[in-house]
């Protein structure tokens, strides 16, 4: 009787209610985790650019846009997990430069695929901090209305765009039930425009995405 008592009592701190384990509850001997499993994300994205150049921008502003994507999540223990993702993200930044002067002030347009690897670092039970590295891949250019080729070098404006883009995400997040809720800011390291072929265009060779993401995520497993 005794032995069956601690049995249902051991089940029961496990287990819990329906919904409400926390982000740190495991069960004794396996990996089964609220910190472990996939889902889906999407949300709100304030994109701008940064650098040394930025000051050769006149006008220049917050783009609002959006992101969306896939994640999964592997716990290593009641603390820490890993996290990576697959995003659509869409971002850029406003303002007129030297180069078109004549175009005056614009959004600039970039579609990138995003794959963040983040640590998860649980310091309550159902919010964490997250911190990694992200590689993104430039996939479309829209300067305007006018949709760019993005390693045109030979063109009239000067420059091309690079291709691929580095950099470090840092953010919180906090769970409710399957859901998430959170906030991140990431900064990437390249340069967005390269091989400035005109005086003009090596004034503002020297910036760097830079962006603000507000997201709701579900859990699919776990």
């Amino acid at each position: 009787m005794a032995g069956c008592a601690l049995s249902t009592t051991a089940m029961a701190q496990t287990d819990g209610p329906s919904g409400v384990r926390s982000s740190a509850d495991y069960s004794p001997g396996t990996s089964d985790s609220r910190n472990n499993g996939f889902g889906v994300k999407g949300g709100f994205t304030a994109s701008n650019f940064r650098g040394d150049d930025k000051k050769n921008f006149g006008n220049e502003g917050i783009y609002n846009t959006f992101h969306a994507g896939v994640y999964a999540q592997f716990g290593f223990n009641d603390k820490f997990s890993l996290q990576p993702e697959v995003l659509y993200s869409r971002q850029g930044f406003k303002g007129s430069n030297t180069v078109n002067p004549a175009q005056g002030t614009y959004t600039t347009r970039l579609d990138y695929v995003q794959v963040p690897v983040l640590l998860v670092y649980n310091f309550l039970d159902n919010v964490s901090l997250h911190v990694g590295p992200q590689v993104s891949l430039l996939t479309k250019v829209k300067e305007g209305d006018r949709e760019r080729k993005i390693a045109d070098e030979n063109n009239i404006h000067g420059y091309s765009y690079n291709s691929l883009d580095y950099g470090l995400a840092a953010g919180l997040e906090a769970r409710v039930g399957p859901a998430r809720v959170g906030g991140r800011y990431t900064a990437g390291f390249a340069d967005i425009i390269k091989d400035p072929s005109t005086t003009a265009a090596q004034s503002i060779n020297n910036i760097k995405n830079g962006m603000f993401q507000v997201y709701v995520g579900l859990g699919i497993s776990n």
